[in-house]
Parts: C-alpha cells; structure tokens; sequence
C-alpha cells in the first residue's frame, strides 16, 4: 500500500479513525434502540387496557408474539448475510434493511392488528439485512489497516451498547 491511500484512509478522522466508522456506530446505535426499544414496550403495550392505550391482549398471546418477533430477529441475520455475500453486497443490504425497518416502524402508526404484524415483519427482515452487515462493513473498512481493527470494533460495539441502554431505558421510561 502506498502513502497516499493510507493519508486518504485517515483524511476525515475522529479519534485516529476514519469519519466513516462513526456513521457506521450511529447507524448501528438507532437500529439497537429500535430492537431494545421495541422489547422494553412491546408486550407492556399489548398487555395493557384500552383506557391505557393497549389492546388488551392475553399475556400469552403477547408473549407468543413477542417470542416470535424475537426469534425472527435472531434468525434473519443468516440470510440477511447469505444475501449480501452472494447478491447485494453489504452496503446495499444495510441501506435496504433500514430502508424496512423504517416501512416496520411507520406501519405500526397505524394502530390495527394487521399493521402491527407488517411492521413486526419489516422489522425482522430490515433487520437480517442490516444486522450481519454492519460488522462485514468495518472488516472491509479496514482491510489495509488491521492494527486498527480492534479499537474500531471496540468502538462500534459501543454504539451497539449506548443504542440498546438508550432504547430501553428511554422508550420505558415514555411509555
């Protein structure tokens, strides 16, 4: 490797990394909100009277749903990267996994049963594409330099969890 792209590489930097790493932790931060924020309220929200903006449902049923969602969650990430590796590559994944995760969680502004599956269903299929992408994206960002891998890992999984406190903690905390 030349000077040049190594001075390219580090040109736009925050804490001796590339700008571009910390747009990758802030994205990964929101899509960890969301998944935590979505667990801190969801089977509350089902579970809960109407005269307290619920729906009322069994617990069971809710927790049916929400052991289906989460299970989902934790098994479209093997097919989220299965279809990066072989048709969208990781870029494209992550921007079509936001893209309906964002379709999931405006879906669920719509207060029926229907809309609530879809946006649960966007949420888990955005989240195969997003999720197993994003660290593939940090791998490819560094390549050239691999003695600055482990601090940009450590780094991003500190978005992972400031995103996943943030999330339960705040969306708890509106409720």
């Amino acid at each position: 490797m030349n000077s040049s792209s190594s001075n390219e590489f580090f040109k736009d930097q925050v804490l001796g990394h590339p700008a571009g790493l910390f747009v990758l932790f802030f994205t990964e931060m929101w899509e960890r909100f969301s998944y935590y924020g979505m667990r801190a309220i969801l089977v509350i929200f089902l579970i809960s009277t109407f005269d307290k903006g619920g729906w009322e449902w069994t617990t069971e049923r809710a927790m049916g749903l929400y052991g289906t969602y989460t299970m989902g969650v934790y098994l479209t990430p093997v097919l989220g990267g299965l279809l990066a590796d072989k048709l969208l590559g990781y870029r494209w994944a992550v921007i079509i996994g936001a893209f309906i995760m964002t379709l999931g969680h405006a879906s669920m502004a719509f207060e029926t049963e229907l809309f609530l599956y879809i946006g649960l269903g966007c949420l888990i299929v955005g989240n195969g594409l997003f999720k197993p992408n994003m660290t593939s994206m940090i791998s490819h960002l560094y390549k050239d330099h691999p003695e600055k891998k482990d601090g940009a890992y450590s780094i991003f999984y500190m978005g992972v969890n400031a995103g996943a406190f943030l999330g339960i903690m705040l969306c708890g905390y509106i409720r």
